[in-house]
């Protein structure tokens, strides 16, 4: 059996209303040397006969039942009986514009590298797409043309789910989808940076997000907190804390007690600034708030920005004199 070039790993739920719509588009694919390995996780629904109908009438999708429970079993089985030397990930409710695989696997010149296209949501007939996933769109989309992803990947997944390809053995380098951690796509986002893939920008839309009510970002309770502070902090001291040099929290707030909760779970040492005159001098777990002006009694301090995102970059950039400071070096946006 011919070795196909690429692999589309896609997790199924339940999702029988969705799929046809979704296995057309990948049929309707200008690059046609793939293959779908499709894992039905258990549905309930005809999501599974509705993959082997499809199957009969094109060899190249490959379902399977899941061997485990689960998203992240269910993408490890698909990779397990994956065969290509690229791979890529689609998720059953969502569409492949027809240039997608093309475009990706075009990009790919040599191992080391992922390419990342843009992405563009859009609602079930008679619905409109909320304005948070709107902006997180655009929000992707401009860093992934202007070389940004791994600068801002603490504030957010910086690669977009299902909008990325890579060669095989880099993706076995970063861990695959083997770790039993969620959001399973923020921390291979992660592990793309540990590995130091570099990012190749297609400047095309190569993914199409539907956004309905029963999307498992919004529906399953791992995904709940959009702050994901407790994947973040681990990832940061791992790869960019640098113990050298004084660590500095600023905000005082929900995320910022949070990650000074972690820091101090790891007896990690920092200075922690708020913006609010009445808590300087008042300590937390034994940590005096200081005003932002603190920061200049530091030498070369490394600073996690915790504030609400209601705070503009210009006041913060003011207020902490950033302009001078390299973002994800210097300073990292957690929020």
């Amino acid at each position: 059996m011919k070795t196909p070039a690429i692999s589309i790993l896609m997790p199924v739920k339940n999702y029988a209303s969705y799929l046809p719509a979704c296995l057309n588009s990948i049929l309707a694919q200008t690059e046609t040397d793939w293959e779908l390995i499709a894992v039905d996780d258990h549905s309930t629904d005809r999501s599974l006969e509705i993959l082997e109908a499809f199957a009969k009438s094109d060899s190249r999708i490959r379902p399977y039942v899941n061997e485990g429970e689960g998203l992240i079993s269910a993408l490890c089985t698909a990779f397990r009986h994956s065969r290509g030397y690229f791979v890529t990930r689609m998720d059953a409710d969502d569409l492949m514009p027809p240039f997608k695989l093309e475009l990706l696997r075009r990009a790919l010149t040599g191992p080391g590298q992922i390419a990342v296209g843009l992405v563009r949501y859009f609602a079930d007939e008679g619905g409109e797409v909320g304005p948070g996933y709107l902006r997180y769109a655009r929000w992707l989309n401009e860093l992934t043309l202007s070389g940004g992803t791994y600068r801002e990947i603490y504030k957010e997944c910086t690669i977009p789910s299902s909008a990325w390809m890579c060669g095989r053995e880099d993706f076995l380098a970063a861990g695959a989808f083997e770790p039993e951690v969620y959001p399973e796509d923020y921390d291979l986002c992660f592990r793309f940076y540990r590995s130091k893939l570099e990012v190749v920008a297609v400047s095309e839309v190569v993914h199409l997000w539907r956004d309905h009510l029963g999307r498992i970002s919004r529906t399953l309770p791992v995904y709940a907190d959009n702050t994901f502070l407790d994947l973040k902090v681990p990832w940061f001291l791992q790869l960019d804390w640098d113990s050298s040099r004084p660590l500095v929290l600023y905000g005082a707030g929900k995320k910022g007690k949070r990650i000074a909760a972690l820091l101090q779970e790891r007896a990690i040492p920092f200075h922690w600034l708020c913006n609010r005159p009445t808590k300087w001098g008042k300590s937390m777990h034994g940590i005096v708030w200081q005003a932002p002006d603190f920061l200049k009694a530091l030498q070369q301090p490394q600073i996690i920005l915790a504030l609400a995102d209601r705070r503009g970059r210009e006041e913060v950039n003011s207020s902490l004199n950033l302009l001078d400071r390299e973002e994800g070096k210097d300073f990292f946006w957690f929020a």
